[in-house]
């Protein structure tokens, strides 16, 4: 049989399954990754992956709601505000996230 590992063109990052929770990112990660791209003066990140429990897509990463006030969306409209968040956590969105609710403002 084809293990995910096995299948042809297979990364093999040594990342545990995908499947698995602890190959996940955790809101502390977010946090932190957030903080070191977009230096915000108010952050506020919530797992709401329980709200999810039994969702076909819970299996696939987590659920998570960003609040976010940083001077870098001074200027910027919602879409390119929303840019700049995914952008910050691009390592973290096809291993992991989900889905992600923003709010995200200017000082």
């Amino acid at each position: 049989p084809m293990t995910p590992s096995s299948r042809p063109g297979a990364a093999t990052s040594g990342m545990e399954h995908p499947g698995s929770h602890a190959a996940f990112p955790t809101a502390a990660d977010i946090e932190t990754a957030l903080r070191a791209a977009l230096v915000p003066l108010e952050l506020e990140v919530l797992d709401d992956s329980h709200l999810h429990a039994g969702h076909a897509g819970a299996r696939e990463g987590r659920h998570f709601t960003v609040r976010i006030c940083s001077p870098r969306f001074t200027g910027l409209n919602r879409l390119a505000r929303h840019r700049l968040v995914y952008d910050a956590l691009a390592g973290w969105m096809p291993r992991g996230i989900h889905a992600l609710a923003i709010d995200a403002k200017a000082p």
